[in-house]
């Protein structure tokens, strides 16, 4: 009688270092842009008076981030790369939040943002027209460059991932391709 081998795959110090590199970058990223930016634009808020809550978009602006650098670590994790060009995945990220929307790191950046325009309280025409340009930019590159990259890359996958997971608006349930 054949002895049956069970195969373990251990998680490799590879895949380890990868997520780690990824989140570090994803950090420094966000550092960036939520504590240094703010300051070098001159952006402060008052802790008392009526301005003071405007402390309440805190939440929302800190869930947004967390979601992109959530997604951040899942490119690194499950994709084995970063969401830099230069160092793209190796793998299709579909797990996660990528499971109920294909851009869940723009989303969770453009709340965490629109959470800090509240705490700033720097809304003006001029703002909100930046704001747009910047996210028909995004769309645009998703559009032009991500989406093709991606279908090039992964082929089938990508193809069956598009037809069952939204670019912008979120499912309500998880997509059920890939465990999490």
């Amino acid at each position: 009688m054949a002895k049956e081998t069970k195969i373990v795959t251990p998680v490799g110090h590879h895949y380890r270092l990868t997520a780690i590199a990824s989140l570090i970058a994803g950090a420094a990223f966000f550092l960036l842009w939520f504590w240094l930016l703010p300051r070098w634009l001159g952006f402060s808020v008052a802790a008392v008076g009526p301005s003071r809550w405007r402390w309440a978009a805190a939440g929302p602006s800190l869930l947004g981030f967390a979601v992109a650098l959530r997604c951040v670590w899942d490119f690194g994790w499950s994709g084995h790369g970063t969401p830099a060009p230069i160092a793209p995945p190796k793998r299709l990220v579909a797990v996660g939040l990528y499971r109920y929307v294909r851009n869940p790191m723009y989303l969770g950046a453009a709340t965490g943002w629109i959470g800090l325009w509240v705490i700033f309280g720097h809304a003006s025409v001029a703002a909100i027209l930046w704001v747009a340009a910047a996210a028909l930019g995004v769309h645009l590159f998703v559009l032009f460059y991500e989406e093709p990259t991606l279908r090039g890359k992964f082929g089938a996958e990508y193809e069956e991932y598009c037809r069952n997971v939204r670019r912008w608006r979120p499912r309500l349930h998880p997509w059920g391709h890939r465990d999490c």
